[in-house]
């Protein structure tokens, strides 16, 4: 009998038979080969989808006009690449001046919208503070109901603000949401630092620049990323508050030149002669709208989880 008991079970015996419940939720479980194979080609298939248009308005900005002519429009194959398209744009045209223009008000607003967003977060973060719940309901209600197009706009006009770029500005400087992200990601750091902070004297400004700041790079990456997306992508404010073509930026200038098309300043002639393509300066103006967002989202692609997530669900 003891030896019956001492005998070492074998694996098949351990294995749940087909009729038990498995140990653990299936997606705990180690996916499969025909499960990775799936999964890879899934995300092959994604990956082509987003890739190839992409391609496509690279290779027929660098085309000349022979090839695209040639192709009937867009170009797949690239062919006789030639920077001509660029050259043009960037040779200190309406493109140029609007794309400076782009970048200036997204670098400005960034740095106010951020400004702000974490100051008024850092302060809702703190529950002891003056009128801290009645501010954050009434930040709240502002996602849900707003006063509407009509009245911002006599707002803005009333205040002497169009045709100028702090209308491109300040409508929409502040985001209740990624205030909320903020403040909920502010609440997870330890009171513990912060109430050492003020034993030893610091002011909450110095805690906020010292302390919670460098705790928080990876939230702030991504506000930061989501504020300068959305000011480099804007363009109803632009086309709604500004009258002269000289101070429009970027994405009004593209939406002129696809929806419209409408040359650029200084390009028409180009264009006239045969020596530049309408639909390679569309597509090189296409690149450069989305060449910037390109460039920088890998470099805070690594914050996204931590940002987003912890800010979300503490608070």
């Amino acid at each position: 009998m003891t030896a019956v008991l001492d005998r070492p079970v074998s694996d098949t015996a351990r294995k749940p038979r087909w009729w038990q419940a498995p140990p653990r939720p299936v997606w705990e479980e180690p996916p499969s080969r025909a499960g990775l194979a799936g999964k890879s080609i899934a995300l092959g298939f994604a990956c082509l989808a987003i890739l190839f248009p992409l391609w496509i308005v690279v290779v027929t900005s660098l085309s000349s006009r022979r090839t695209i002519d040639e192709a009937g429009g867009l170009v797949m194959v690239p062919k006789d690449i030639t920077f001509v398209a660029y050259r043009e744009l960037l040779s200190g045209g309406q493109v140029t001046r609007a794309a400076v223009i782009s970048v200036a008000i997204t670098l400005v607003g960034t740095l106010f919208s951020m400004t702000v967003s974490v100051l008024c977060a850092y302060g809702l973060s703190r529950t002891g503070t003056l009128g801290h719940r009645w501010i954050l309901m009434t930040l709240m209600a502002t996602m849900f109901f707003s006063a509407g197009l009509i009245p911002t706009y006599l707002l803005v006009q009333t205040l002497g603000l169009t045709d100028t770029y702090l209308a491109l500005i300040l409508p929409s400087a502040v985001s209740v949401f990624n205030i909320l992200v903020l403040r909920g990601f502010f609440m997870g750091i330890s009171p513990e630092l912060i109430d050492s902070a003020r034993i030893d004297g610091a002011g909450e400004l110095r805690i906020l620049w010292q302390i919670v700041m460098p705790l928080s790079r990876a939230v702030l990456a991504v506000i930061t990323l989501f504020y300068a997306v959305g000011y480099w992508s804007a363009w109803f404010n632009a086309s709604l508050y500004l009258n002269d073509q000289d101070m429009m930026p970027l994405q009004n200038v593209m939406i002129q030149l696809v929806q419209k098309q409408e040359a650029p300043v200084g390009m028409g002639q180009a264009i006239k002669t045969g020596e530049l393509s309408g639909l390679a300066v569309q597509m090189a103006v296409m690149v450069m709208a989305l060449l910037p967002v390109a460039v920088l989202s890998p470099f805070v692609q690594k914050h996204f989880r931590k940002g987003m997530l912890t800010g979300a669900v503490k608070g």
